[in-house]
């Protein structure tokens, strides 16, 4: 690693972190915020406006990640007494599509398929939890992924809200292949592959491709 990109990622980067999240707090999570909690009041939910879960972030570190509740308050017990429908969750590298996932409130698939749950990540970002672009936080349950050697890597850089995976494919993206994705980030860390994460996101977002 040289000089140059010692200082980006050690430095130049957390600015960037902490700038993207201070505007992503004030033009996107406090704004839809102020939307999602109304419609969950007129609509009778029950629970918090938030969910979090326990993720690995970098060296190893857990921290809970934040989102916008997409599913019902218990919705890994209705996920998990269904056996056939777990084992397919896990076979499809953790994820289940919007109309086959009965843990989806009304309006889940849709701030899920907008991005709009992963606002409150904003919050994340700018306490230090995670990057606005790095390698997925992932579960337990994915570290079996990887090997000893590979969690190492992944987890030597912080989390991100967006990154090589993402902007890749995302959902349309299963193990082992996320895992080769991931490891690259990790180990092409740069200015240069920030920037194209950021302009692809920025795409990916807009057309709303590989998000569910």
């Amino acid at each position: 690693m040289n000089v140059l990109n010692n200082i980006y990622i050690n430095y130049v980067k957390r600015l960037i972190d902490i700038i993207i999240a201070l505007l992503g707090i004030l033009l996107g999570f406090i704004p839809s915020f102020i939307v999602i909690f109304i419609i969950y009041k007129v609509k009778g939910y029950s629970g918090s406006i938030f969910f979090t879960q326990e993720r690995f972030g970098l060296n190893r570190k857990t921290f809970k990640i934040i989102k916008f509740r997409s599913m019902v308050p218990n919705a890994e017990e209705i996920l998990k007494s269904d056996k056939k429908l777990y084992q397919k969750y896990i076979d499809n590298s953790y994820k289940l599509a919007p109309e086959e996932d009965p843990r989806l409130t009304n309006i889940g698939a849709f701030i899920r398929r907008t991005s709009i749950d992963e606002f409150p990540q904003f919050i994340n970002i700018l306490k230090g939890d995670m990057s606005f672009i790095g390698p997925r936080p992932i579960l337990e349950d994915e570290l079996s992924e990887y090997t000893a050697e590979e969690q190492k890597e992944l987890l030597s850089v912080k989390p991100g809200a967006t990154g090589w995976w993402q902007v890749s494919g995302r959902s349309e993206v299963y193990y082992p292949e996320r895992c080769e994705l991931e490891l690259y980030y990790a180990k092409n860390i740069s200015l240069a592959l920030d920037v194209k994460i950021m302009l692809l996101t920025v795409k990916k977002v807009l057309t709303r491709q590989g998000a569910h």
